[in-house]
């Protein structure tokens, strides 16, 4: 299966911003899926999948600061 780039934008928390690439894959039954690569440094990415773009980019609007600000409090306790 190849992925198709379909739109790429950035995500801002606080000071620094995010890319996240959201890609379309066609399965073997001809259904489109959708997932998101979201780059937080080199070597450090979060996918994502779902059915809709939308509701990707729902969902890494919130998941980047809570990722960020998880590993925050891990890192000070």
């Amino acid at each position: 299966m190849f992925r198709t780039l379909v739109k790429t934008e950035a995500v801002a928390v606080e000071d620094q911003s995010f890319l996240v690439q959201y890609f379309e894959v066609r399965t073997v039954r001809g259904l489109r899926r959708y997932s998101a690569e979201i780059l937080l440094a080199p070597g450090d990415r979060i996918i994502l999948d779902d059915d809709s773009v939308i509701k990707l980019e729902a969902r890494a609007t919130r998941l980047v600061p809570a990722t960020l600000y998880s590993r925050m409090l891990t890192r000070t306790a």
